[in-house]
């Protein structure tokens, strides 16, 4: 290539911050560091993404459960706001119905911070939790999820609408990924545990 002159062209990818933790708003400890995650509604965690359309971003919010590792509540929005949040949260409430005491664990961002989602949470009783301030191992599943969503579905698609992104996301998190894409994960650490039994 450098004999012919040829050189390398690659996009270079947009980057959109989802989280600004700017704000005046009561920031949590963090209370899921080093803790024994083992039954269903112990642990939820939040976070948002951007997703590419034709013309602008849309963005997602999820939660899943840490200890089954589901998505249990997600949202879509052209808008990065506490009503795309609380949508979600909604959405995982309606489904599991958890005990009071449950950790909801999500970043610093003014979205989970905010006066209207921290009451939505008090009002269920959830214990909340938030990372350290620019620490994405502290929220470290929700995180992989969205990888696993960016490699295996964004990445391999131009949407061009948000009707693309409506009609294909949700698919991917209910049919591919809690259905199939999920539990062989999973099976692969259960047989090394098991190995290691």
């Amino acid at each position: 290539m450098q004999e012919k002159g040829l050189q390398c062209h690659s996009r270079k990818k947009k980057w959109i911050r989802t989280t600004n933790s700017d704000h005046g708003f009561r920031i949590y400890p963090n209370l899921v560091r080093n803790i024994q995650i083992n039954a269903l509604n112990q642990v939820w965690v939040a976070d948002i993404t951007y997703i590419h359309i034709l013309v602008c971003f849309v963005y997602l919010a999820v939660i899943l459960d840490v200890c089954s590792r589901k998505v249990i509540g997600h949202a879509l929005s052209r808008n990065i706001d506490t009503n795309l949040t609380l949508t979600a949260l909604r959405m995982a409430i309606d489904k599991r119905q958890p005990a009071q005491g449950c950790i909801h664990h999500s970043d610093q961002g003014i979205q989970y911070a905010s006066t209207d989602y921290v009451k939505e949470l008090e009002f269920y009783g959830f214990q909340i939790s938030m990372s350290r301030r620019g620490n994405p191992y502290d929220n470290a599943y929700a995180e992989s999820f969205m990888k696993t969503l960016k490699s295996e579905e964004v990445q391999l698609w131009e949407y061009r609408t948000m009707e693309d992104v409506k009609k294909r996301i949700p698919y991917f998190i209910e049919d591919v990924y809690n259905q199939k894409r999920l539990h062989s994960s999973l099976a692969i650490v259960l047989h090394a545990s098991l190995r290691r039994c």
